[in-house]
């Protein structure tokens, strides 16, 4: 009968994993960023789509911020499927201006 130790079986197992992940991630970064699906100009333009949100207990909102330059703000009402886009990072307090409702407001 053949008898493998727990520290070998995580071996036998951890190994190819790990060499599988190494080759993977060296293949990732070597992929041409030209041959991405979206350009950068598309990932600047993006803003969600302009869709009414079910409550669930309360009025359900969306806040999109870009991650480079320049940063902007979007947020989606799921009360009435406004979209608001302001510079700058998610503000402490937010009110719908279509609907007039709150959408939050954070706490210092």
């Amino acid at each position: 009968m053949f008898i493998i130790s727990k520290e070998d079986l995580g071996i036998s197992i951890g190994a190819p994993i790990s060499l599988l992940g190494m080759v993977i991630f060296m293949w990732g970064i070597s992929i041409n960023e030209e041959n991405a699906v979206w350009s950068k100009e598309k990932i600047a333009n993006w803003i969600p789509d302009a869709e009414e949100m079910a409550e669930a207990g309360r009025i359900m909102y969306r806040v999109d911020t870009t991650l480079d330059e320049p940063i902007i703000t979007t947020v989606l009402c799921g009360s009435c499927g406004n979209i608001s886009e302001q510079e700058g990072v998610k503000p402490k307090t937010f009110t719908c201006p279509t609907c007039s409702k709150e959408l939050w407001q954070e706490e210092e």
